[in-house]
């Protein structure tokens, strides 16, 4: 089987530790690909930078296409927004998975009540919106921002650790979530040590993703072309 992860900024370090994050929890017989654009934003932080990074990303899975020379069984979009997910989804028949989405779901099923952990404050406003999408709004305790631009992830230096540190204090004393989910593909290393340290199921949307891919692509499951994922019209 073969995973396309699309990581739809330009940062090659960053699609790196996607890459590694996926493999790591990927089945044996799984291979992982992790790409990203050479064009578009180098971070995506809020709606402008995902609009600019959306044309890039479908470029990429047009070429993972069935048909291609290294086609996906499934496909994970690598940013936390679910930039162009829908529109990603019309490309192909195989699954289409957002980071957001499956770190979303998978944590309604392992509490009642979640929180998630982000970066900038301007983030929140698009994540809330997927949520009430999604329809589990109401299962969210808070999005909570720790003003740490995405890039700065990758900074030692940046003190991102403990800002993180301190929201999921903040969200299991005052959201009395049960669950936390870690709101930005570049916070994917840190999934396994955080949940020790605070004794809590910590998700990574990027192991999510990658797991529900597997099992649909293994269920033989494919992504419904009637309707709105509909194969889009010659113009």
């Amino acid at each position: 089987m073969r995973i396309v992860v699309v990581n739809p900024n330009t940062t090659a370090s960053m699609t790196r530790k996607i890459g590694e994050a996926a493999r790591l929890v990927a089945s044996p017989g799984t291979t992982i690909v992790a790409v990203n654009p050479l064009s578009g934003p180098a971070s995506i932080e809020g709606f402008y930078d995902g609009a600019l990074a959306v044309p890039g990303l479908l470029s990429l899975m047009a070429d993972h296409r069935e048909g291609s020379a290294a086609p996906g069984d499934a496909f994970v979009i690598g940013c936390f927004d679910d930039t162009g997910l829908d529109a990603a989804r019309c490309l192909t028949d195989k699954p289409v998975i957002g980071i957001g989405e499956a770190a979303f779901h998978m944590a309604s099923m392992l509490g009642r009540r979640f929180s998630v952990v982000t970066t900038l404050s301007r983030s929140v406003a698009g994540i809330e919106a997927n949520l009430t999408s999604y329809g589990l709004m109401a299962r969210c305790g808070r999005v909570r921002a720790t003003d740490i631009p995405v890039l700065d992830l990758e900074d030692p230096r940046s003190g991102a650790r403990g800002k993180i540190d301190d929201e999921i204090n903040a969200a299991l004393k005052q959201d009395h979530a049960d669950v936390i989910v870690l709101g930005c593909a570049g916070m994917a290393d840190l999934a396994a040590d955080l949940s020790r340290q605070f004794g809590v199921p910590v998700i990574d949307g990027v192991a999510a993703a990658v797991k529900l891919g597997e099992a649909m692509a293994g269920l033989g499951l494919k992504t419904s072309k009637r309707g709105a994922y509909a194969v889009p019209r010659e113009k």
